[in-house]
């Protein structure tokens, strides 16, 4: 097998939908694939996927394992030796995917590569960014973002040309292409994971890093295109808003700790 494609779902079963069909009609030059679903014990009926997807497989998680451990869900499951990460609200388009694949599989130095991504209306979506300080989401979530635009838009790369290949720090992981195993300098076998203790957001952000230290390196590819339907759901309502009212904004929160937490003595 020489592809997987991995997808979480949480209630987005419409959505879902229409990014399997657009796998279905897109270029994938006869690569090999499977399409694992992971449910994450949203209570979407995907009892019929597999009459209506042929190359699909289901798996229900018991309980929510968050995007993390979802995907880990996924990972355990496959067989490609290449593995793609996409969210349910993606579009592909044309030959992204067999674009990724043969980039990644003539590129043995790329531990992770990623697609340009646009918003449903054709504009462009920022989705390479450099590793963020530890006032990052401060400036992102609060008016002190006027105050400091040039370090708020630089760490989102804003006036970076985003129409060539790039190495960049970390890809947004609503699509994710890596091999299931790579050989190091040293020749030990790296594996890549997700760290499951990123219920959401953030896993990202670390996942790349983690590739980053093993010597292998993080590519933007924007000559694959996806459209992805992305709303921010965390920064929906006013900071001072969403810290007591809104479980995902909370969320976001507790990512942002861990990931610092964790970095800050490595």
């Amino acid at each position: 097998m020489d592809l997987s494609i991995i997808i979480v779902n949480y209630k987005s079963k419409a959505k879902l939908i229409n990014c399997l069909n657009s796998i279905r009609f897109s270029d994938l030059e006869n690569i090999k694939h499977e399409i694992i679903i992971v449910d994450n014990n949203s209570g979407d009926d995907l009892s019929d996927f597999s009459s209506h997807f042929p190359k699909v497989k289901v798996f229900i998680n018991k309980v929510n394992l968050g995007m993390g451990g979802g995907n880990n869900t996924g990972i355990d499951n496959t067989q490609g030796e290449y593995i793609l990460i996409l969210n349910p609200d993606t579009i592909i388009k044309d030959q992204a995917i067999s674009i990724l694949f043969n980039y990644l599989k003539y590129n043995q130095i790329v531990g992770v590569v990623g697609p340009k991504l646009l918003y449903p209306d054709g504009q462009l979506q920022y989705s390479c960014s450099r590793f963020p300080k530890f006032y990052i989401p401060v400036l992102r979530r609060t008016f002190l973002g006027d105050f400091f635009p040039k370090t708020r838009d630089n760490f989102q790369m804003v006036n970076v040309n985003h129409n060539i290949v790039s190495e960049v720090d970390w890809l947004m992981g609503s699509c994710l292409m890596f091999r299931r195993k790579n050989i190091l300098a040293d020749e030990k076998i790296f594996e890549p994971r997700f760290d499951s203790r990123y219920f959401m957001y953030c896993e990202d952000i670390d996942f790349c890093r983690e590739i980053l230290t093993r010597g292998l390196k993080v590519i933007y590819n924007p000559e694959a295109v996806i459209v992805h339907d992305h709303a921010r759901e965390s920064a929906r309502n006013a900071w001072y808003v969403a810290i007591f009212s809104d479980k995902l904004a909370r969320q976001h929160i507790y990512s942002w700790f861990k990931y610092f937490i964790k970095w800050l003595f490595k």
